[in-house]
Parts: structure tokens; C-alpha cells; sequence
């Protein structure tokens, strides 16, 4: 298997305004290979969300190192194909959406790359029929349910075509419909060979 993600000592503290740096994360070593599927457990506040936004380069360690397909996330001439290779699920999906159909979020990402349009469709189509939301690519997505946001916020990552999905406790306010939409969909992932890291505080 190729090595996909490498974390290497890495360490990192919250900047707090007026008072000493908040530590989130403590000499980190971990590697993923492109493929596998990896659970990250632990309670609120132990840094899970933290570490997630690291393995985009969202975050950069105080100290020690990340490379994502050999790819230093402190160089920032890398953050545009680490972002396309690593693509990340928050927990409130809302977050991630900023048009006004649910056709045009999900082409946000590729017209970044610079993609023809006829690729920016057929990516946006294929995303979003994997998902279940081809139907409805032309609702706002600000009248979905819970569950049916977390499936486009997925076809939004997927229109990217990473290498690796992060669901950054992507299932904690969703209701056991929503939760297993996105159980559904990480089976998707995982027979397609995208790599998963599930991040969260159910150890179920």
C-alpha cells in the first residue's frame, strides 16, 4: 500500500487572545496508507477536530510535520492539491454550504481547480447521484434536513475526487436516518478504495 498521510511529532496550541496558547495536540506520530479505513475516538475536547484540520493544512503544527502524498502542509504552494486530495465533512454541514442550489455548491470546489465546465457537470452529476441528490440539485440547501446536508456537503468533497475523506464527527446531531445515510455512504467510499478516517466520540 503507498503511503498516503505521514504525521510526524507534530504539536500545536490554540492561540488565545491576551492569554498563553491554548495545547491541543502533543507529539502526534501516525501514518495512513492510501485505502485504509481508520477510526479517530475520543471525547469532546481531546483535539479530534483539531487534528482533522491538519491533515488538510486548514491548521499548520507549531512543531513537527504532516505530508499528505509526500506533500508538506507548511508549504503553501502545496494547499491547493493537498485540499483536493484530502477532503473533509464537518459536523455542522451548513457551514460548508454558500450557494443557492444545491448544483452550484457542489461545483464550488472544481470551478477552484479551473476545470472546463463540461468537467465541473459531469463531476457535480456524478457526485451528487453517488449520494442519492441528483434529483434535487435544484432545491436551496437550506431546506434539507440534516441528514440530506451531510450528503451534499459529501458530494461537494467528492466533486473534488480525493484520495482520502475525513468525516469530522459527522454523524453527532444527526438522527439514526440521518446517522445511517452517512454510514451508507462511507461503505461507498471504502468499495470505491477512498480512503476514510471517521472521527468521532460514539464508539459504536
Amino acid at each position: 500500500m503507498a503511503l498516503l498521510i505521514e504525521v510526524n511529532n507534530v504539536s500545536y496550541s490554540h492561540p488565545v487572545p491576551g492569554g498563553p496558547p491554548h495545547p491541543a495536540l502533543r507529539e502526534i506520530s501516525f501514518s495512513i496508507n492510501a485505502g485504509e479505513n481508520i477510526a479517530i475516538v475520543g471525547a469532546n475536547g481531546s483535539g479530534k477536530t483539531t487534528l482533522a484540520r491538519h491533515l488538510n493544512a486548514l491548521l499548520l503544527p507549531d512543531s513537527g510535520s504532516i505530508r499528505i502524498m509526500g506533500l508538506d502542509t507548511k508549504d503553501r504552494k502545496n494547499h491547493l492539491k493537498i485540499h483536493q486530495e484530502v477532503g473533509i465533512v464537518f459536523q455542522s454541514p451548513q457551514e460548508q454550504m454558500i450557494a443557492t442550489s444545491i448544483e452550484e455548491d457542489v461545483a464550488f470546489g472544481p470551478e477552484n481547480l479551473g476545470l472546463s465546465t463540461n468537467e465541473i457537470q459531469e463531476r457535480v452529476k456524478e457526485s451528487l447521484k453517488h449520494v442519492g441528490m441528483w434529483d434535487q440539485r435544484s432545491r436551496s440547501p437550506q431546506h434539507l434536513s440534516a441528514g440530506q446536508m451531510q450528503r451534499v456537503a459529501l458530494a461537494g468533497v467528492l466533486a473534488m475526487q480525493p484520495a482520502c475523506v475525513v468525516f469530522d464527527e459527522s454523524t453527532a446531531m444527526l438522527d439514526p436516518f440521518g446517522r445511517e445515510d452517512v454510514l451508507e455512504s462511507i461503505e461507498m467510499l471504502k468499495k470505491n478504495g477512498i480512503t476514510v478516517i471517521m472521527i468521532t466520540h460514539f464508539m459504536e
